[in-house]
């Protein structure tokens, strides 16, 4: 291809934000890069600002490591600034009481809930993200079973990241463990800390108590 005809495509697709698959001599730091804030000051220094809108990235934890924690801090960021955000939570576990308290304004939260059918919410994540709109969109598939995972397209989670690119848009799976992500997204994974001697525990005796707070480390994989 002619070096002239070669110069003005690729600026038609910059122009387009369509740039990201090009091989070209302009680095990937060249690229603007828009960030949602996650409302947590210590994970935002390490993503660099936030969760980078246009791309799809996970939260990925066992039980009891915070990921519905980190997810309603998320939200209730996001809609502080006055966005819309959404939530596929594929087993109706969010409780919107908590996450009132929690400090997200549930007037700015489309919440689709369902009971298990994976391949419907899937369904139901594809619509939202293709409506637009939205300044975070988290799919939460963290009890959703590895059989019924499989059953998901090969060309899931690539369709998802095509749908929001060049969006302001971010989107997040929340998984037990690590599942898809964008090439700009990260995957931040949450253990809780292995000694025990720092849960925090409320109640007046030993047979009367109930767990308060445990401590979590956090580790972010993928940022650029």
């Amino acid at each position: 291809m002619p070096s002239a005809l070669r110069v003005e495509l690729e600026s038609l697709l910059r122009a387009r934000q369509l740039d990201r698959t090009l091989t070209s001599a302009h680095p990937w730091s060249d690229i603007s890069r828009d960030v949602a804030p996650t409302g947590m000051a210590s994970l935002d220094r390490t993503l660099g600002g936030g969760l980078a809108r246009g791309h799809v990235s996970e939260i990925v934890g066992p039980r009891s490591s915070g990921r519905t924690t980190v997810l309603c801090r998320m939200l209730a960021a996001a809609a502080n600034r006055g966005e819309a955000v959404a939530l596929i939570d594929t087993s109706d576990r969010f409780d919107p009481l908590s996450a009132d308290r929690a400090g997200l304004d549930l007037s700015k939260l489309l919440w689709v809930r369902d009971t298990g059918n994976a391949l419907r919410v899937l369904k139901a994540m594809n619509l939202v993200l293709q409506a637009g709109g939205f300044g975070l969109v988290a799919f939460d598939v963290a009890d959703v079973h590895a059989s019924a995972l499989r059953q998901f397209p090969l060309t899931t989670w690539m369709r998802m990241a095509r749908i929001i690119e060049g969006s302001q848009t971010a989107a997040v799976v929340i998984a037990s463990a690590r599942l898809a992500r964008s090439p700009g997204g990260v995957t931040i994974a949450l253990e809780p800390a292995p000694d025990v001697s720092t849960a925090q525990w409320a109640g007046t005796s030993d047979r009367a108590r109930f767990l308060r707070a445990i401590d979590v480390r956090t580790r972010v994989v993928g940022r650029r």
